[in-house]
């Protein structure tokens, strides 16, 4: 195993471990991706049984992502250490999205180093 695949693979069981203490269960699958300065997390299946409930119809849609928002928004500080702690680099930005429709959720990192260079060069 590589350097780089021992990090995703690290930040792949942290990110998931988080989640499970979070929403009470995890993700059905979780990919880590360190491209040049960025960490690149896509998990499938984050939805819980309530929510794709509630996501049957249109304004319950939009609530599920308003509340997924307003849950990154309240542990961003949180999963941006882990990513700091594993990386030891700096996170300068965070993005994040979800798509009700397919379950599926999206989290990049950017951080103040090229760690796929960085991970080449040692």
């Amino acid at each position: 195993m590589s350097q780089q695949q021992f990090l995703e693979k690290q930040i792949c069981e942290a990110f998931i471990k988080f989640q499970r203490e979070l929403v009470g269960r995890g993700p059905e699958t979780t990919r880590a991706m360190i491209c040049r300065d960025m960490v690149i997390l896509r998990s499938k299946g984050v939805l819980t049984k309530e929510e794709k409930h509630v996501s049957n119809s249109k304004k319950g849609r939009t609530l599920v992502k308003q509340l997924r928002m307003e849950l990154r928004e309240s542990y961003l500080e949180q999963i941006e250490k882990i990513i700091t702690d594993i990386t030891k680099s700096k996170v300068i930005s965070s993005h994040g999205d979800i798509s009700i429709r397919t379950g599926e959720q999206i989290e990049v990192f950017i951080i103040d180093t090229d760690l796929e260079k960085k991970i080449k060069i040692n």
